[in-house]
């Protein structure tokens, strides 16, 4: 492995960091990024006990506030419930845009990585190439090794930008699909909050239908 970055050419350090840092940014983004802890499916049906049983409180308000992210897009919506429907929705939509950012954190950085770790390895494969034209030029082709010096760190920096650049791009739509579905979710739980809380509908045990 050492050999071959060494025959790869000062370009695979730019690299071999890249896949450090998107190795990083993956583990991250999937540890921050599991449903049941962003959006627990449990916990709006739990607010609204709370409500039917007039045990929400500020202390239960402050427990909200610092729990999950849907917690907090709740806690929002419930602070600014008797302001009327439409401040309670801004509320909810002003929370949940912070939140929404929060969860986007580092994609932009695996995304650029995506992009560019195999420019990287095009233009070591240029430099490549440019070191064995130039060697053709002074010695001619009958030196071998030279020629082959340079196709190898050619071809070298081209594989490890790709092998970079492929999982980059695959974890970044994964990761984009998947705020997309918590998002989902956290606004169809927001939704129905407002509307129970202004009389339009009465929230259902939504687990019921998944234990049975």
């Amino acid at each position: 492995m050492l050999e071959l970055v060494k025959a790869g050419g000062w370009l695979m350090l730019p690299i071999i960091v890249s896949s450090i840092i998107a190795m990083a940014i993956c583990v991250d983004r999937f540890l921050k990024l599991n449903p049941d802890k962003v959006a627990p499916r449990t916990l709006l049906n739990q607010v609204w006990a709370w409500l039917q049983n007039k045990q929400l409180d500020a202390d239960k308000l402050r427990e909200l506030r610092r729990g999950s992210p849907l917690a907090r897009i709740l806690a929002s919506g419930l602070a600014n419930a008797k302001h009327g429907r439409e401040i309670m929705k801004e509320s909810i939509e002003d929370t949940a845009s912070h939140i929404i950012h929060d969860l986007e954190r580092y994609l932009n950085a695996l995304g650029t990585i995506a992009a560019v770790a195999p420019l990287l390895g095009l233009l070591g494969t240029v430099l490549g190439m440019i070191r064995v034209f130039t060697e053709i030029m002074v010695q001619g082709t009958g030196n071998a090794g030279v020629l082959a010096g340079g196709i190898s760190e050619a071809l070298i920096t081209t594989a490890s930008g790709l092998c970079v650049a492929i999982p980059a791009l695959v974890m970044h739509r994964y990761f984009l699909r998947r705020i997309d579905e918590i998002v989902v979710t956290m606004e169809q739980d927001a939704i129905k909050l407002i509307n129970a809380m202004h009389g339009e509908v009465q929230i259902k045990d939504s687990s019921a239908g998944k234990s049975s």
